[in-house]
């Protein structure tokens, strides 16, 4: 595995509190009513795209994820600017304005979405590693997906495929605790989610997801494992989301008391203590780090504030293949 040295703790805590403050960010506007639809935003598990981003090699393995997806593409190289306008809605966004919170997409940077459908992500992933396979391509297919997409028939089909098929794909499973609401002992008899890669004789396991270099260090195993041929492996992420499940989420299924006991393992604090603790920076240094990111947050804001909205005959343009299609009856001013 690459070295963990003083310049990825830094590093890392530059861009988990830049995702942080982003997510935060969004959260504000959408209460302005300048971010619409649904919102899910990412806080408290930036250890596990830190970590994966640590080992990855961004310019030819792929991430493809659900619709908590806002940092992901950030941290695969994606302007923050655009993914800022995506979510505004805007003509300069990831999607033209089309996509939105829950489908942010880019080819050129190797993020595949951003899936609305629980679930749905999966068998792509896995689709995507059978393509790098038939054509040979040494590439690696990271697929995340949160505990309540597990309860998907399709991971199961997927599961059984990529192993018998030896895909070059790793199943991230992000366990916050809950789906939606819904705790993952009140929908399954075990709560080791991980061990349903047993059943069909996947490496698997449990990681710590609150601590990034326990998440590179097993990212890295499985990757390398899928890289030189020997398959998939199924890992599941244990961490905490401390935001609702999407900001409509009024969290009454969890008392305010476990959240806060969650806190006390936060992924930036703990990366922070270790920077300090080992004179990486300094206080004032990493409180010059943390006035840069808002700044350039705030950066984010202007740009997506400013940008126009798409024109409206663009819906067909990127809806409809066919020029006449018939059954548009009218079109838009």
């Amino acid at each position: 595995m690459k070295k963990i040295t003083k310049a990825t703790y830094l590093k890392w805590y530059e861009d988990m509190f830049f995702w942080r403050k982003f997510e935060d960010k969004l959260a504000a506007v959408y209460i302005q009513q300048k971010v619409r639809g649904f919102l899910h935003l990412y806080n408290g598990q930036e250890a596990i795209l830190a970590g994966a981003l640590h080992v990855m090699e961004p310019k030819k393995d792929r991430m493809i994820t659900a619709y908590r997806n806002h940092v992901q593409p950030i941290g695969m190289g994606v302007d923050p600017k655009r993914v800022m306008a995506e979510l505004f809605g805007k003509a300069s966004g990831t999607s033209m304005g089309l996509g939105g919170s829950m489908h942010i997409f880019s080819k050129e940077h190797h993020f595949h979405g951003g899936h609305g459908i629980v679930g749905g992500q999966i068998p792509l992933g896995a689709g995507m590693a059978f393509g790098d396979k038939y054509f040979d391509r040494d590439n690696v297919t990271l697929c995340f997906m949160g505990d309540g997409a597990v309860r998907q028939g399709s991971l199961h089909e997927t599961l059984n495929l990529a192993t018998l098929w030896q895909l070059p794909v790793v199943f991230v499973v992000e366990n916050n605790g809950y789906a939606m609401g819904t705790s993952v002992a009140r929908t399954a008899s075990h709560q080791e989610i991980w061990k349903l890669g047993l059943g069909y004789e996947m490496p698997c396991g449990p990681v710590d997801g609150m601590d990034p270099v326990a998440v590179a260090k097993e990212l890295d195993k499985a990757i390398l494992r899928a890289r030189s041929g020997k398959g998939p492996s199924f890992l599941e992420m244990k961490t905490y989301r401390y935001r609702g499940h999407s900001m409509s989420d009024a969290q009454k299924y969890r008392t305010k008391e476990e959240v806060e006991e969650y806190r006390k393992i936060d992924p930036i604090t703990q990366v922070k203590e270790i920077i300090l603790k080992n004179k990486y920076a300094t206080l004032k240094q990493l409180e010059e780090i943390d006035a840069a990111v808002k700044v350039k947050v705030a950066e984010c804001e202007k740009f997506a504030e400013e940008a126009p909205f798409p024109d409206k005959s663009v819906m067909y343009d990127a809806v409809y293949e066919q020029e006449d299609y018939p059954f548009i009856k009218h079109k838009l001013d």
